[in-house]
């Protein structure tokens, strides 16, 4: 299985588990975590969540998920940008741990910048590294700016910026992705099917049908061809997380990749970055 490397030499499947818009409806409960689990049966160990998914539902969905387990998953969630503070991270990362049912993270993530400095947040995730709750951090939804002054507020350690990023949604490419990779930071990419849109683009369906395959599978393997690149769908399904993981079997052809570049341009210029 193809793996990507965080900054500090982990690596991980480059195909991981997302889990926004999970646990908000007690109906599903029961196929969500059967979904979790057969993605950890098929190698995808990475399971990404956070505090704000479902009001926290879905860290709990998530616990509940790999009890037993937990040693086989990298976990990663995230701290609302109000929590990422000196004084309230530590006890926003403790209430995701007790939700996770969990002692530690793997990744703890700043889910977007707000109005506390860089620096400050910078220093706070110091701490709970140096305290074991978390292994390492990282953010999400940071530009290529925000990212400078993260490294010059004492940042170097950031593992990751987890950023909308997909067919419709390259305009990262320009900038932010370029200066990701000199850093060795990888991108973790949200919503890598735009929440399912992309299903339904008539040109991705075409070339799918080519390939006999589905535009969600065809859209995940662009992101998987790319380097440094880890797309973390969700799948609300065994079925669907079953193909999602067929996806890491597909492999394009440089005619491919270009007419890709023909239906989806790639920037011409800097873009601000897009959130969802």
């Amino acid at each position: 299985m193809k793996t990507i490397r965080f900054t500090d030499g982990t690596t991980v499947p480059a195909l991981g588990q997302g889990t926004w818009m999970m646990a908000e409806d007690p109906a599903h409960r029961s196929d969500e975590i059967a979904a979790l689990r057969e993605g950890l049966s098929l190698g995808l160990n990475l399971i990404d969540t956070a505090e704000m998914y479902a009001d926290g539902e879905s860290e709990r969905l998530v616990g509940e998920a790999i009890a037993g387990v937990r040693d086989d998953v990298f976990l990663v969630s995230k701290a609302y940008p109000q929590n990422a503070s000196r004084d309230r991270l530590q006890d926003a990362c403790e209430a995701s741990l007790d939700r996770l049912g969990t002692d530690r993270l793997d990744l703890y993530l700043l889910h977007w910048r707000g109005r506390v400095p860089l620096t400050e947040t910078v220093e706070a995730m110091k701490r709970l590294v140096a305290s074991g709750k978390i292994l390492r951090w990282g953010v999400s939804n940071l530009d290529t700016e925000d990212m400078e002054e993260l490294v010059a507020s004492g940042g170097e350690g950031c593992q990751t910026d987890q950023i909308l990023y997909n067919l419709t949604r390259r305009g990262p490419e320009y900038d932010l992705i370029p200066w990701l990779a000199q850093h060795r930071m990888p991108v973790m990419a949200y919503s890598p099917v735009e929440q399912g849109r992309l299903v339904a683009h008539p040109d991705l369906a075409g070339m799918a049908k080519e390939r006999d395959i589905t535009p969600a599978q065809l859209a995940l393997a662009w992101l998987l061809a790319r380097d440094g690149v880890l797309p973390i769908p969700k799948a609300g399904s065994i079925a669907h997380v079953r193909d999602n993981r067929a996806a890491l079997d597909i492999t394009l052809s440089e005619a491919e990749l270009r007419r890709f570049d023909t239906l989806f341009p790639p920037p011409r210029g800097p873009e601000p970055l897009a959130m969802l």
